[in-house]
């Protein structure tokens, strides 16, 4: 199969479609990157790519092509023009890039925004190859959600351009049994929507096993650490888990490991500053991919956190998946999809999402257990994640959609 991939995002950024991409190379399958220059989560086109762009022309002996974009700065206006500048540059100079070349299938990573999936759509009627869009994050929701838009008039615009998205798509894949109704709603017809969550990613299969503690947590060696991975942004309701930190400041050798950054990390920052919280939380700052079963093995708990709001309710955060691979107990404070993977895991404990104090008295909880009892729930995690959400079987499951979108499209 010729694949096309379609991402604002990707390497040497961090998002899961960088292992799409090699899963599907690693299969046999011809595979071209459309993307934007490397920008998330700072807000400035990386240092290493401005030094060298051909150097990252080529992934995984995988071509990829660049359009220009405005970087997402550090306000709300920058990141409107970073999404509409790659949609723009994506539907008017991606086909200039990839002229010549033909696809049997254009894969659209979909984590926000929406407009990524604009020059898909282009290239789909010029390359005559049908679209099959992954969708991570639910347009328009998110956008109230998290308070990117408010406006009444402009939200119901934006739903007009996802009902116009949804229903040229040939495939849409959702990551969660619960985004069914939205999309519905916006337009999508049933019989193409398929579920395909997370996967584990390789990185993270078989857990943390014997990887020897990243050196940065030496100073942290026998305390008991909850650790927090991934993106730093308003979803992640960092007041909330600070105020959970607060509570629970009479612990002994309790500490919160926070490894990543993103839009909303100084606001952590002035949260710690506002309880006092400077000896019990560490910030680590952000980190490869790679590295990741390093840090988690200086953990007994991690945690994941959604703000209280029903879009969320729907989506269950990437790093559920690689935190159940990891065979380490979770804490989740969130409620909907992903608090119901983490309970039927049996491998975490899961409390209302924003609810600080139910975050608190389950830490107390983890905290009680013994040490066997902790390691069970850790298993039983790494069985649950292997049963639903294996890489291969859900690549498997892709390469056939693709195949029937094909032979529709033709």
């Amino acid at each position: 199969m010729r694949l096309l991939v379609v991402s604002q995002y990707f390497w040497p950024e961090d998002f899961r479609v960088n292992d799409f991409v090699v899963g599907m190379r690693e299969r046999g399958h011809e595979v071209t990157v459309l993307t934007g220059l490397p920008n998330y989560p700072g807000g400035k086109v990386y240092d290493a790519y401005r030094v060298d762009p051909a150097a990252h022309g080529r992934f995984h002996d995988v071509e990829v092509f660049r359009v220009p974009l405005v970087p997402r700065g550090s306000n709300a206006v920058m990141l409107a023009l970073n999404y509409l500048s790659f949609a723009l540059s994506g539907a008017i100079l991606g086909p200039w890039k990839l002229r010549g070349r033909a696809f049997d299938a254009i894969f659209v990573f979909q984590t926000s925004p929406i407009t990524a999936a604009l020059p898909a759509l282009v290239l789909r009627r010029l390359k005559r190859a049908p679209v099959l869009m992954w969708i991570l994050d639910l347009w328009p929701e998110t956008l109230a959600a998290v308070g990117v838009i408010r406006n009444r008039r402009l939200l119901g615009l934006v739903s007009l351009m996802v009902s116009f998205i949804y229903r040229r798509c040939d495939r849409i894949l959702i990551q969660s049994q619960a985004f069914r109704d939205s999309l519905r709603v916006h337009g999508a017809r049933p019989e193409r929507i398929r579920y395909f969550p997370n996967w584990i990613e390789p990185t993270f299969e078989g857990g943390v096993g014997d990887a020897a503690p990243a050196p940065e947590l030496a100073p942290h060696t026998g305390d008991f650490n909850v650790m927090f991975a991934g993106n730093i942004g308003e979803a992640q309701d960092m007041p909330a888990v600070m105020e959970a930190a607060a509570l629970t400041r009479d612990i002994p050798g309790l500490r919160w490991l926070i490894v990543g950054d993103g839009r909303a990390a100084d606001l952590l920052r002035a949260e710690i500053a506002r309880h006092g919280l400077q000896e019990r939380v560490v910030l680590l700052g952000r980190h490869p991919m790679e590295r990741m079963p390093a840090f988690m093995a200086g953990a007994q708990a991690l945690l994941v956190s959604l703000r209280a709001e029903p879009v969320f309710d729907m989506t269950v955060p990437g790093k559920v998946q690689s935190y159940l691979a990891s065979g380490l107990p979770i804490l989740a404070m969130l409620d909907g999809e992903g608090a119901r993977v983490t309970a039927e895991s049996g491998g975490g404990l899961a409390s209302p999402a924003s609810d600080a104090a139910a975050l608190a008295a389950n830490v107390r909880r983890l905290v009680a257990m013994t040490a066997t009892e902790r390691a069970a729930m850790g298993r039983a995690a790494q069985a649950y994640a292997t049963q639903h959400f294996g890489r291969a079987t859900l690549f498997a499951a892709f390469v056939e959609w693709a195949g029937e979108a094909r032979r529709e499209f033709s």
